[in-house]
């Protein structure tokens, strides 16, 4: 990436020298978007967020195999975070990255009573957190181009009266 940005910038100052226009105005929008820190990116998917399960395994062959069931709503959570961070114009950028999620579960019936929230409800919904953060990230990994890249890591979980997902990325 450094190599990059250094042949755009005597690119740049080669196309000024040669009085090249076109170029330069390319060259230099291409630098700019390299070197121009990823803005803050915040996307929400309605719905429960669905934590990442544990893999199955099983042998083929005498070999191990884990794996995520295919009809297990993880998959179909997945693509929706991988949607909904395509449109909010989340692209690949090779610096490290924050990522803030804050996951709000619909409080089940079951909780309520007439004058409200039962004493007896517990006060944070049941999926683990990391299990949260893990199926996000390994949503939105294919189009930061690593996961790794995650310097910072922030997970929320609640009730509320619309169940989502928001994430932030910086």
């Amino acid at each position: 990436m450094h190599e990059l940005v250094q042949r755009l910038r005597e690119s740049v100052k080669a196309c000024r020298a040669l009085d090249r226009s076109a170029l330069l105005t390319e060259a230099a929008d291409e630098l700019e978007r390299l070197t121009t820190p990823m803005n803050a990116i915040t996307f929400s998917v309605p719905g429960d967020p669905v934590p990442q399960p544990r893999a199955r395994v099983s042998t083929a062959g005498g070999f191990a195999r884990a794996y995520v069931p295919a009809k297990h709503p993880v998959h179909a959570y997945r693509h929706a975070i991988q949607m909904a961070a395509i449109d909010a114009g989340l692209r690949n950028d090779s610096g490290p990255v924050a990522v803030v999620i804050d996951a709000v579960f619909a409080r089940p019936k079951s909780h309520l009573t007439k004058k409200g929230v039962r004493a007896t409800a517990p006060t944070l919904p049941r999926p683990d957190v990391d299990n949260v953060a893990k199926a996000v990230l390994d949503a939105i990994g294919p189009i930061l181009g690593d996961d790794a890249q995650v310097s910072r890591l922030v997970v929320e979980k609640s009730y509320g009266t619309e169940a989502r997902t928001t994430v932030r990325i910086t």
